[in-house]
């Protein structure tokens, strides 16, 4: 079973203990790097800034209701459909069902 992940900095506002309480109670596991080891956040910011090229400069959603809409949307696409190099040329969902099968 996949747990979600929320992945940050470690700025103060996200080592706060309000933080942390917010997130365990929202049934999210925090995902920080150690000092120095930046792998979790440029994974991040590489997918952010793939949402903000493919997505949001294109479509520019005006209402709030048209953002959700949308980025479920994309990320329904992205999960299932885009392809991606560092997965072997499958999508998420692909490269998850193969790494099931396998183990």
């Amino acid at each position: 079973m996949c747990r979600i992940r929320l992945n940050s900095d470690q700025g103060f506002q996200y080592r706060h203990r309000l933080w942390r309480d917010a997130l365990h109670d929202a049934g999210l596991t925090q995902s920080m790097s150690r000092k120095g080891t930046c792998l979790d956040t440029a994974v991040m910011e590489g997918f952010f800034s793939h949402l903000k090229e493919e997505w949001f400069r294109i479509q520019q959603p005006e209402t709030i209701e048209q953002f959700h809409a949308g980025l479920t949307e994309y990320m329904q696409w992205w999960n299932t459909t885009r392809i991606q190099k560092r997965l072997g040329y499958l999508s998420p969902d692909e490269c998850r069902a193969h790494t099931t099968a396998i183990t």
